[in-house]
C-alpha cells in the first residue's frame, strides 16, 4: 500500500500542470460544477451555463448554480487550487484529482486523487483532517503557482 501511495504522489505531481489553477486546458475541475459539491453531489457542468473566473472556465449544471457562483465565487473555489488536498498536506505537491472524490468541510471544498487503488479521501479521513488542513495550508503557501 505504501508503494502505491508513493507512486501516486510521484506520478500525479508530474502530471499536474504548474500555474494551471483549478483547470486543465482552461476548464475548471474537468467541467464539474463546483456549486453542486456543496449539495453533496459531483455533477458535470453544461456548456450552456459557463462562467469565466481568473482566466478559467467553470461549467454549471444549472442557471441557478452559475448565478450562485457569480455572486460569490470565492465561496465555491476548491482549496489548494483544485489539487489533491491530501498530497498538498502530506508531501507539499500538486497532484491531479478525481473530480468525483471530494469532501466539503466547514464550508470549504477539498478534492482528492482516486486511482490505481489509492483513494486519498479515505487516507485523509483516516489521518484526521483537522491536523492535515493546517499542514496543507502551510505547504500551499510555499508551492510554485
Amino acid at each position: 500500500m505504501r508503494i502505491l501511495i508513493a507512486l501516486f504522489l510521484v506520478s500525479g505531481s508530474l502530471s499536474a500542470q504548474k500555474g494551471d489553477l483549478y483547470s486543465k486546458k482552461g476548464l475548471a475541475i474537468a467541467g464539474y460544477d463546483v456549486v453542486s459539491y456543496f449539495s453533496g453531489e459531483a455533477k458535470k457542468g453544461d456548456a450552456s451555463f459557463k462562467v469565466a473566473h481568473q482566466g478559467v472556465i467553470f461549467l454549471f449544471a444549472s442557471k441557478e448554480n452559475s448565478i450562485a457562483f457569480r455572486s460569490d465565487p470565492e465561496k465555491y473555489l476548491p482549496e489548494y487550487g483544485g489539487y489533491c488536498a491530501y498530497a498538498v498536506a502530506t508531501k507539499g505537491k500538486k497532484v491531479k484529482i478525481d473530480p468525483e472524490t471530494f469532501e466539503v468541510r466547514d464550508g470549504k471544498l477539498y478534492l482528492f486523487y482516486n486511482a490505481w487503488g489509492t483513494n486519498t479521501l479515505t487516507l485523509w479521513q483516516n489521518e484526521d483532517p483537522e491536523k492535515l488542513i493546517p499542514l496543507a495550508d502551510s505547504n500551499w503557501k510555499g508551492l510554485d503557482r
